[in-house]
């Protein structure tokens, strides 16, 4: 695939002619800037480089883009929300399709899962999803409840909850103590027990026992909610031991504790269903999402709350506010317009459908890579998939942001890297060619940088 002559043309004009004014998050700035790898344009499964290169998505753009890039009924919904209403307040005001997309990720969502909170990327939702917590404890009468519980190797973000609550070491080191009284439970990783596993491993259950270890610990009173990701993205694509997600929820239940489920990432058909509480049976209190709503192309997050944590802040005088928390772009009209847009892609090509019906082949592809150089373990569910690298002697890191920049300017795909493990998550829209495409060319720059 190759850029048309308009495309090209503006693909050059966007080159810039100074690097040294962005500071680039979660990138190590001095060697971008040495050699960047830029992008100019998009559409559908591909990016496309300043000299019109085409790249093919094997991330989704960062996890989000799940329709696919620049898709012609988004693209068309924000223009015309543009054209209409560009901003309206959230704050004692609203605008119609505000409640239109609620509604819509309502019906989505499971069981009594049904009432939404927006807000603006995955760090405020999981946020926003702590302070519902801890104020349904306060308002209910319990106020003592304010201890919250994360995992070992947990990502929720950027904001200072989610880092409190994150288990990724560098994520926390720079910062400080951070929120008091959390703690953590372990990871569910182990390589010993789990490697190669397509799935859901079988090992690994009883580790959500070490909430019990927890309450113990530091008496349930004290805890108002645990938050896990279903399967954590960010740290690696590590897929909950069959049963952990239940032995979980049924502890909570135990204890009065509330349960978090950060779906920034699984949610919207990453891992075939709408949610993965759908795919494991389990009921959270209170889900954060983000990325996929608007398949990435406007910033929006949001909290879904099961009905009983919504009507226990329903109380006291009409005209008082019931939670004291809110941001300004909180439902953004261009926002919602690209969500239900997004939703509605979702709905009409089966995207969710087509992401479980691609999975074993999905699975299938990734393994095959099992047995080349510095390969130690691949794991793989719905359509995300984690390769651990053999890190070099002194230089952890290196092997894998080696194989992506290879990958990047010789094979023409992206994928993304966290320490020295690959993470792939592609679009939803990939063919069963490209699924074969993204792993041979993974392959081939795993054997030309061992």
């Amino acid at each position: 695939m190759n850029l048309t002559t308009k495309e090209a043309s503006a693909a050059t004009a966007h080159q810039p002619n100074d690097l040294a004014s962005f500071w680039l998050p979660f990138t190590p700035n001095r060697a971008f800037k040495r050699a960047p790898r830029l992008i100019a344009g998009a559409k559908d499964m591909h990016y496309f480089t300043l000299d019109g290169r085409a790249v093919l998505d094997g991330t989704a753009g960062l996890w989000c883009s799940n329709a696919g890039h620049n898709r012609d009924p988004i693209v068309a919904a924000i223009k015309r929300q543009a054209e209409e209403l560009d901003y309206a307040p959230a704050f004692q005001f609203a605008h119609p399709k505000a409640f239109e997309l609620a509604s819509r990720i309502a019906a989505l969502a499971p069981g009594d899962l049904d009432r939404v909170f927006f807000c603006n990327s995955g760090s405020e939702a999981v946020d926003t999803a702590l302070k519902i917590a801890l104020a349904y404890h306060n308002v209910r009468g319990d106020g003592a409840r304010t201890r919250l519980i994360g995992r070992e190797r947990g990502y929720h973000g950027v904001g200072f909850g989610g880092i409190s609550v994150g288990g990724i070491v560098n994520n926390r080191k720079f910062f400080g103590t951070l929120l008091s009284g959390v703690d953590h439970l372990p990871a569910t990783y182990s390589r010993e027990h789990q490697a190669f596993s397509k799935g859901e491993p079988q090992w690994g259950a009883h580790l959500a026992d070490g909430l019990e270890r927890i309450v113990a610990l530091h008496g349930a009173s004290t805890i108002a909610a645990v938050i896990v990701e279903p399967m954590a993205g960010s740290t690696g694509v590590l897929p909950p031991p069959q049963g952990y997600l239940q032995r979980l929820r049924a502890i909570c239940d135990r204890h009065g504790i509330l349960l978090i489920f950060d779906e920034v990432i699984t949610g919207f058909g990453r891992l075939g269903h709408a949610f993965a509480a759908e795919r494991y049976g389990v009921m959270p209190d209170l889900v954060a999402f983000a990325k996929a709503v608007t398949s990435g192309s406007v910033p929006m997050g949001g909290v879904i709350a099961r009905q009983p944590v919504y009507d226990a802040f329903m109380r006291g005088p009409e005209q008082t506010i019931e939670l004291f928390h809110g941001y300004t772009y909180s439902a953004h009209p261009l926002a919602c317009a690209a969500g239900l847009a997004a939703l509605d892609l979702y709905r009409d090509e089966k995207l969710f459908e087509r992401a479980r019906a691609l999975e074993p082949a999905w699975a299938d592809a990734a393994m095959a890579l099992q047995g080349l150089p510095g390969v130690l373990d691949i794991r793989t569910v719905g359509l995300t998939a984690g390769i651990d690298l053999n890190p070099r002697a002194g230089a952890p890191g290196a092997r894998a942001c080696e194989i992506m920049d290879r990958a990047f300017r010789e094979q023409n795909l992206m994928v993304r890297i966290t320490g020295d493990t690959l993470a792939l998550c592609p679009p939803l829209i990939v063919s069963a060619a490209q699924i074969g495409e993204i792993f041979d060319k993974i392959g081939q720059a795993i054997r030309a940088v061992t």
